[in-house]
């Protein structure tokens, strides 16, 4: 599989809100980091973003591309306590997921997602990527709101980006 393209990179950071005065983003998956620049590009401050990757060669690779963000090796769905030492009590203000949820079963996807959510403070965001028509997970698997964005045909195969969130109803049921 090819790196997401610059255009669906954008359109998941757009998705994020500046974290304020105490807030940090996690981002999940970053491989070879071209999430990671947009989310910089869109104005999240380096210390302010963790970078979760389980391989090692992409964690080396994030180390020296962006040496300002913090690089933790490990399992984005078993996180452990080198994200929760790195957070310190700091609230997550999004996740921003590149992981192919697809491949993995249904339980699977729902249990991390879920796990995730818990983390995040009311209103914020779980942004993710797909090829896929359908949801990675199912909002009411999980007791969220998710709102799809147009499909990114500049992406290589084109994704959508669907962020799920919890206690939005504005956003209960919106798809599109």
């Amino acid at each position: 599989m090819s790196p997401s393209s610059r255009a669906l990179a954008e359109r998941m950071a757009a998705r994020v809100p500046l974290p304020g005065e105490d807030g940090v983003v996690v981002e999940l998956g970053p491989g070879t980091g071209v999430v990671t620049r947009a989310l910089l590009a869109r104005g999240i401050e380096p210390d302010r973003l963790a970078c979760l990757e389980y391989a090692p060669e992409f964690c080396a690779l994030l180390k020296a591309l962006f040496p300002a963000v913090h690089v933790i090796r490990g399992d984005a769905y078993r996180p452990g306590e080198d994200l929760d030492r790195w957070l310190d009590g700091r609230p997550l203000a999004a996740v921003v997921s590149s992981l192919p949820l697809m491949a993995r079963p249904e339980e699977e996807r729902a249990g991390a997602l879920k796990a995730w959510l818990d983390r995040l403070p009311v209103g914020a965001p779980f942004v993710q990527f797909t090829y896929s028509p359908a949801l990675p997970v199912r909002p009411e698997r999980i007791d969220a709101q998710v709102e799809t964005s147009p499909w990114v045909k500049l992406n290589i195969p084109p994704a959508r980006v669907v962020t799920y969130r919890r206690g939005c109803p504005a956003l209960a049921g919106i798809i599109g």
